[in-house]
């Protein structure tokens, strides 16, 4: 996608969760009634959104944020994404509310049990949507976040000239009925999903093979794990291999980093395979951790 002299300044604005998170990590996981020790914890910064946009940003794809954070938001976190030049005018404090936090318990086995406290994020829907600045984006992507907040950007983001990326990531196999998704499909342009998340929006759309998705949304991109990952259009499919991590740091947020490296690549106007070797490698570096 190559740059015209009347396209927008920015690229990408992505509406999701920033999260605090907050790492426990046990050597096995209690039985029932049971107790185990912690043998570490650590919090980092976090989220959907949050992930994804740190990581275009490090590709140079000029990104901003819609969500909502409770009074307990780390400054530090705050003045880290500001120092990654992302765009935070829709990045809303909520006082008096929680900010949201997913605690996660790993285990010696790379096994992983969280739990969310949405905060604000989990009642968004009437929340005032962005001004007029979104009209200085070329991309919004929707991921984790109130549906009814979602379809309301997604519609306001068509008619201010945006295309639409739809992402529900695991939100889909819980805060997601037939109506509503079938709303946001019709918005977007391009949808995101691991093999369990395309499965779900399959069943949400009637479809029973993924040819009949491609009848609500022109390109499907999917995360396969080991197997790596996959793009399908009304032309056909394209698919790479993933990449092998060095040595595994976490795998929370792989994903999302995925979609950055995948987006900075795109914007590159680069082939859709190509895309999706990009998207491998920045999932691969995430995996890793810093260095």
């Amino acid at each position: 996608m190559t740059a015209r002299p009347n396209d927008p300044p920015r690229d990408l604005l992505v509406s999701g969760h920033v999260n605090v998170d907050r790492f426990l990590s046990v050597r096995a996981f209690p039985l029932a009634d049971r107790t185990v020790p912690v043998v570490g914890n650590r919090t980092e910064l976090g989220g959907t959104a949050s992930n994804l946009v740190r990581v275009a940003s490090t590709y140079g794809v000029a990104s901003g944020l819609v969500a909502r954070v409770g009074e307990g938001f780390p400054p530090e976190f705050r003045r880290r994404l500001e120092r990654a030049g992302i765009d935070l005018r829709g990045l809303v404090t909520v006082p008096g509310r929680p900010t949201p936090t997913c605690f996660i318990l790993e285990d010696s086995k790379g096994g992983q049990r969280t739990l969310i406290d949405q905060g604000p994020m989990a009642d968004a829907g009437h929340a005032p949507l962005p001004g007029d600045w979104i009209r200085e984006y070329s991309w919004a992507h929707l991921t984790t976040g109130d549906p009814d907040f979602q379809l309301r950007l997604a519609r306001r983001a068509r008619a201010s000239g945006l295309h639409v990326a739809a992402d529900p990531a695991q939100e889909i196999h819980y805060r997601w009925d037939r109506r509503r998704f079938a709303g946001l499909l019709d918005e977007c342009e391009l949808l995101f999903g691991n093999r369990s998340e395309i499965a779900r929006a399959l069943v949400l759309v009637g479809a029973r093979s993924l040819d009949r998705l491609l009848d609500h949304v022109p390109l499907v991109v999917r995360t396969e794990g080991r197997a790596g990952a996959s793009a399908f259009s009304r032309a056909g499919r394209e698919h790479v291999p993933s990449v092998r991590p060095r040595g595994p740091r976490t795998f929370v947020g792989a994903g999302d980093a995925f979609r950055g490296g995948f987006y900075a690549a795109f914007f590159g106007g680069r082939p859709m395979k190509e895309c999706l070797t990009a998207g491998a490698r920045a999932s691969a570096a995430w995996i890793d951790g810093p260095g």
